[in-house]
């Protein structure tokens, strides 16, 4: 994904803001298009950027052309962007919508029906714009359909091993549908599988909305843990959660004075649980690098840490946010503040580990989908 940020520890510079790209597959009829038009008219305030093989299929009208980006791009009634392309101009595109003119906080590719996922995840992970950053890749599956698709598409297993995320949509149509979770399940390597009903998935799950004074009742992804009031995302009219599918995944705040010891965060990342879908927040290491705190980015198996320096007068703390399915979260606190350590000298050899997981680092995993 390019070397242009800086991963030395002199403190020299911040890393640039940016975008997450996430990967949306599925085949044809699972409900990408109906989770896509979710997500773009539940933005909450942020700027999608949503990269499609047939504009023709997002059925939300295009009000404006969006200047001077191509006649392929649009602005959409609801302020998102919109690109239509060849999967082999994927990184020109990216470039274009990462420009910071564009005003853009997440870009959304949305494989055709029969699209290898793991091309375009790598297309993604080998990218050299230092304005994107992988974002997951998101399987829908047809929940009604799944045994019929799975008999005419055998892949679709290949396509569940390889998703950090996977939606199985329209389970109000099966007549079992803890049976269907369980076989889908079953088939993932460790991502989390979210019930869904007319492809309805909080945004919160795949990037944080930008915070707005216009907005009523959403969520913003890092006080996502504390909101006790029963606001349904999906339904702004409703008085609860219960009942509800969205309300398949949890999440967790980790907060910390005391440093983190590397060696131990590596290991309770290296065995992070089945669901466990996105990290994100920063660390602090202490005296094994006590000039820069640590940002990490997890998705799935995709691991990054980002050292930045910290700022003159900041308090020194870890700050985490965890959320996924059926994670734990009173035992994953536990895993994490083992972590702590309050050692006054730094281990030799510890910051080994993190470092093999910083952009450009000699040591940095080949660009493979799920680095971490």
């Amino acid at each position: 994904m390019g070397n242009s940020l800086a991963h030395s520890t002199d403190g020299s510079r911040r890393p640039p803001q940016q975008i997450p790209v996430v990967v949306l597959a599925g085949f044809l009829g699972s409900g990408k298009t109906t989770l896509l038009n979710h997500l773009l008219h539940r933005s909450a305030g942020s700027r999608i950027g949503a990269i499609v093989n047939d504009f023709g299929a997002i059925e939300i009208d295009a009000l404006a052309v969006a200047g001077a980006l191509g006649d392929s791009t649009v602005s959409l009634g609801n302020g998102c962007l919109c690109c239509a392309v060849d999967a082999g101009e994927l990184d020109v595109y990216l470039g274009r919508l990462a420009v910071p003119e564009a005003g853009i906080d997440v870009i959304v590719i949305e494989a055709s029906g029969l699209a290898e996922p793991r091309e375009l995840v790598r297309m993604v992970l080998a990218s050299e714009h230092p304005g994107v950053v992988y974002g997951g890749l998101v399987e829908v599956v047809d929940a009604a359909e799944f045994d019929d698709t799975r008999a005419r598409h055998p892949e679709i297993d290949r396509h569940l091993a390889l998703a950090d995320l996977v939606v199985v949509n329209k389970l109000d149509r099966t007549a079992d549908p803890e049976r269907v979770l369980a076989l889908v399940g079953s088939l993932t390597d460790r991502a989390a599988v979210v019930p869904a009903t007319y492809g309805r998935l909080d945004p919160e799950f795949l990037f944080d909305c930008r915070p707005s004074e216009e907005r009523i009742g959403q969520l913003s992804f890092d006080d996502l843990h504390d909101r006790g009031d029963g606001h349904d995302a999906d339904d702004p009219g409703a008085d609860g959660h219960a009942g509800h599918l969205h309300t398949g995944y949890d999440s967790l705040s980790f907060t910390s004075d005391v440093p983190l010891d590397p060696r131990r965060l590596m290991r309770f990342l290296d065995s992070r649980p089945e669901g466990l879908y996105r990290i994100k927040g920063h660390v602090d290491l202490g005296p094994c690098d006590p000039r820069n705190r640590y940002t990490m980015h997890a998705v799935g198996r995709f691991l990054r840490f980002y050292p930045e320096p910290w700022a003159p007068g900041e308090a020194r703390r870890t700050q985490l946010v965890l959320i996924g399915s059926g994670i734990g979260t009173e035992a994953l606190g536990k895993e994490l503040k083992g972590c702590e350590s309050d050692a006054p000298h730094a281990d030799e050899h510890g910051m080994w580990g993190v470092l093999r997981y910083v952009q450009g680092s000699e040591d940095e995993p080949d660009p493979e989908p799920y680095g971490g």
